[in-house]
């Protein structure tokens, strides 16, 4: 599992690009055949992507977590962007097609993943915070998600925002997690932008065309900065830093946030004019 140490505001101000990406970029986490595991020190964040071909893939129980299993003392959100799959959980199976979500709470459980067609395999996000507290498993499908529509045309940013695991919605720790799409000809996310002083999050694209890319803003309002990122990518944003973005076409994002508070609206909005 990969140890990523995020940078305060005051030391982001001397980044390079590089150094950024680095620091704040995940782009290899959906290796065909592979589970791969995300250490953030920010909150204590695990990122993963599982990627399942003939074999089943089993989520492993990394020494750094010092637990008896990966979900001793965590809550894991997953997320398949794929082709369709299984998870399992203690042995019970849950069929995951494109965009379907899976809250597995804390508990000794053992997960597993499966490719219904290797040809065209799942490809399992998942995001997972410490946890205080045991939940049940839910699965959710895009039908059952509370969707929010967003934007206009004529800004270029139309999109609609579907809740999973939120506050009102399934149950969790900490954990909040969701996706939005954006519509044809909206490129536009999270604009006006905001941050969360109470809570990070992490943005992992997906559903971006071959040769698409995000320009992806981050930094305080006053000094912002971005990154590129592609498809299945994944950027990590700090609770003082905006998280939006323009692409060169629509896409979805999968956003997940962990700290504090999971009420959806907690946020910090910024003036158009503020931006820098």
């Amino acid at each position: 599992m990969k140890t990523v140490s995020i940078p305060d505001a005051v030391r982001f101000k001397s980044l390079q690009t590089g150094d950024i990406r680095e620091n704040y970029l995940l782009d290899s986490l959906m290796q065909p055949g592979t589970v791969q595991l995300a250490y953030v020190d920010m909150e204590r964040t695990v990122l993963g992507g599982v990627v399942p071909l003939g074999d089943s893939l089993s989520l492993p129980n990394p020494k750094l977590l010092r637990a008896t299993s990966f979900t001793e003392r965590r809550e894991v959100g997953i997320m398949n962007v794929g082709g369709s799959g299984v998870v399992v959980v203690d042995d019970k199976r849950y069929d995951m097609s494109y965009r379907d979500a899976l809250y597995v709470g804390r508990g000794e459980h053992t997960v597993s993943f499966e490719s219904t067609d290797q040809q065209n395999p799942a490809c399992f996000y998942l995001v997972s915070y410490p946890a205080h507290a045991s939940f049940p498993v839910r699965h959710a499908r895009v039908s059952d998600a509370e969707p929010l529509r967003l934007g206009s045309a004529e800004e270029s940013n139309k999109r609609t925002i579907y809740k999973y695991i939120f506050n009102g919605g399934i149950e969790s720790c900490q954990l909040v997690l969701g996706f939005t799409e954006m519509h044809p000809g909206s490129v536009w996310n999270t604009m006006p932008a905001h941050y969360h002083s109470r809570r990070s999050e992490v943005y992992f694209y997906f559903g971006l065309p071959e040769r698409s890319v995000v320009f992806h803003l981050m930094g305080e309002p006053d000094e912002t900065r971005h990154i590129v990122v592609r498809n299945q990518q994944a950027a990590i944003s700090p609770p003082w830093s905006i998280h939006a973005g323009a692409a060169t076409s629509n896409y979805s994002f999968v956003w997940a946030m962990g700290g504090e508070n999971q009420d959806y609206t907690d946020m910090i909005p910024v003036d158009m004019d503020k931006i820098r």
